[in-house]
């Protein structure tokens, strides 16, 4: 499988500077105003693979080329580069390019460009040309020493080409020619990489045909209440008429078929199945009202000619709902938009899927709008369990489309002079571009983080829980503690560190960050973002290993090895010898005894703060927390 790892949009309508965003292996969500140029986005990525051939998602210079720019740009006489899209490749595809190959690829990671003239061009440097040469004509074993030599040393397609021309010549044996014409996949003539010939032969063979389609869909997809189906295949460029030909396909129904017969009750029957796997997949979602019932009427219009002759014109499909607990049935489209959504993108989606061997890349522009907020939880459900098989990338404003645990999956958008800025940081100090993300802590999440002016940034519930012990157990021993003026904000890991500071610091309060050392590349990666853009200073930001000098530390380093252990061994009533432990990472080396397997870091500190009573610890333990306090302190 390759996955989309990472979207540059170098230049695309109202985004006029280069924009990149990392793209997430489940969902990854963009947050912004209306007209931010989310849709465009959106856009922008569906024209460079789009799952079928449609005129509407091909980039076109007139009217896709930012407008102010294009006449500088027509004049150079260059195409221009609309999208550059990173991807990653797991290891059951390197595995198959191995053993056909003989030889690893030295990266997993490639990048496509594509540009306004809809070609595109691929940047990947996996196989080396010559190492392959040697490795391959070794395996064949050739008679001819010559040959076999000539063809070790060939790193292009002109080397080879001037091998092949030779064979006749040369008097090689026929098992020799053999083996020889057998490289010819390898460098064939219509290929193009002069320089690069094995890696075009990978792209060719495994890349092209693992490469993600993109599926775009938003509200103009949704299915319409009457359709003519005569003239379904005249608009088929019509949205909403995309999506009733779906519902035909998925049914099994031709329509040419359909629009010579008088008898519609097998076509209705058809539906009437299809519409019962949909609405199964549907009802396991939408929560707001189960009694609904898609019905569907084949129905014929009919005219009489000059000479009084009755004939059919035309074939309708209507589609209607029905509360089955009031009997009342309404046109599909006077039902609620949110119901007609819902039941659209599942016939659109479920059509796609019968493609078994495509991958796709769902684009949801604005799903749910008119979904209640309960609803929209609901169908936020949906869409990450998709995630499990699909990426999805979706835009929304709502702060009901945003999950709380998983701000890190979120990018803001938003229009400056400049046009459309993409943020992974959530920097923007737009109000109405934070907002959503604001609404969706919740009311629990503000009563915890805005309860004081000074907060200290912590990873999990753990530090919070020691930090407030020892702090109380420091002032009881008339040391120095925590100043009482600072609040312990837990984030719930280092990957939420950066939009945590994002959202605050627009209420001027005070913030530090105390970490464990970093492990996650993405996420430190975000963090120093922050102090680039001067969001926080650098200064602001503490590592437990700052306190005890050592390159790595958690908050359980600051303790005593002998003080830890002795809390680890009361808490799952082992016994660890801590003079068995070495200097480094006691986390570390309590999981290597746990065979491996990490163990939940909050216990041992909600043991202490049940026994705190019992538990005594040495000075040295003390001194590392003061000596931490003391900078946290100073800093506030």
């Amino acid at each position: 499988m390759i996955k989309l790892i990472k979207a540059n949009i170098i230049r695309y309508k109202c985004i006029e500077t280069e924009q990149s965003f990392d793209v997430e292996d489940d969902v990854t969500v963009l947050v912004g105003m209306n007209e931010s140029g989310k849709t465009s986005i959106l856009e922008a990525l569906a024209k460079t693979q789009y799952f079928e051939n449609d005129e509407k998602f091909t980039f076109n210079m007139i009217h896709d080329f930012p407008r102010k720019q294009k006449k500088s740009v027509d004049k150079t006489g260059e195409i221009p580069e609309a999208v550059k899209l990173e991807y990653q490749v797991d290891n059951n595809v390197l595995h198959e390019i191995y053993e056909e190959l003989g030889i690893k690829p030295l990266d997993n990671k490639f990048s496509v460009t594509y540009y306004y003239d809809n070609h595109w061009t691929w940047k990947l440097s996996w196989i080396n040309t010559l190492e392959f040469m040697k490795e391959k004509i070794v395996s064949l074993e050739f008679e001819n020493q010559d040959l076999s030599s000539s063809l070790q040393n060939v790193s292009n397609k002109s080397q080879f080409k001037k091998v092949l021309e030779n064979k006749n010549e040369m008097g090689y044996s026929e098992d020799d020619i053999k083996k020889l014409d057998s490289l010819k996949v390898f460098f064939k003539d219509t290929n193009s990489w002069e320089k690069s010939p094995i890696d075009e032969f990978v792209v060719c063979k495994y890349l092209i045909p693992n490469l993600p389609k993109f599926m775009y869909y938003d509200d103009y997809y949704s299915l319409p209440s009457r359709v003519s189906l005569t003239k379904l295949e005249e608009n088929f460029t019509d949205s909403a008429k995309k999506t009733a030909k779906a519902l035909l396909e998925l049914a099994d129904i031709d329509i040419e078929t359909l629009t010579k017969s008088d008898n519609f009750e097998e076509f209705i029957a058809e539906l009437e199945a299809t519409e019962a796997i949909i609405s199964a997949e549907l009802f396991k979602y939408w929560k707001t009202n189960k009694n609904l019932k898609i019905l569907f009427k084949i129905d014929k219009k009919e005219e009489i000619d000059c000479y009084n002759n009755t004939r059919i014109v035309d074939r309708i499909l209507e589609i209607r709902v029905q509360n089955q607990r009031t009997g009342v049935s309404l046109p599909l489209e006077n039902r609620s938009k949110g119901f007609n959504w819902f039941f659209s993108f599942l016939v659109w989606f479920m059509k796609i899927q019968e493609k078994r061997d495509t991958t796709y890349i769902l684009l949801l522009d604005e799903p749910g709008l008119n979904l209640h907020a309960k609803a929209q939880n609901d169908l936020l459900k949906f869409i990450f369990d998709l995630s499990n098989d699909y990426q999805i990338i979706y835009t929304t404003h709502s702060p009901f489309m945003i999950e709380t645990d998983k701000l890190n999956k979120v990018r803001t958008v938003f229009e400056k002079k400049d046009g459309t800025t993409i943020s992974d940081s959530v920097q923007e100090k737009d109000p109405n571009t934070l907002f959503p993300l604001q609404a969706a802590l919740g009311y629990d999440l503000a009563q915890n983080l805005f309860v004081s002016k000074k907060n200290l940034l912590v990873e999990g519930i753990s530090d919070l829980t020691y930090l407030s012990i020892i702090s109380t157990i420091l002032e009881a021993h008339g040391r120095e503690g925590l100043n009482p003026e600072v609040m312990i904000v837990p984030v719930g890991g280092a990957d939420k560190v950066a939009t945590f500071i994002s959202l605050l610091r627009g209420n001027k309060l005070e913030l530090v960050c105390l970490l464990d050392t970093f492990t996650d590349q993405s996420a430190q990666s975000r963090l120093n973002n922050m102090v680039a853009k001067q969001i926080i200073k650098e200064n602001n930001i503490l590592f437990y290993h700052d306190v005890i000098q050592s390159d790595h530390a958690d908050i359980e380093d600051l303790f005593l090895k002998s003080d830890y252990v002795d809390l680890y061994n009361k808490t799952f009533d082992v016994e660890i010898d801590s003079t068995t432990l070495t200097d480094g990472s006691i986390l570390e080396q309590l999981r290597a005894l746990n065979n491996g397997e990490s163990f939940n870091h909050y216990r041992p500190a909600n043991y202490l703060a049940k026994n705190i009573q019992s538990i005594s610890f040495s000075n040295e333990s003390l001194n590392n927390f003061e000596k931490l306090f003391k900078l946290i302190n100073k800093l506030f």
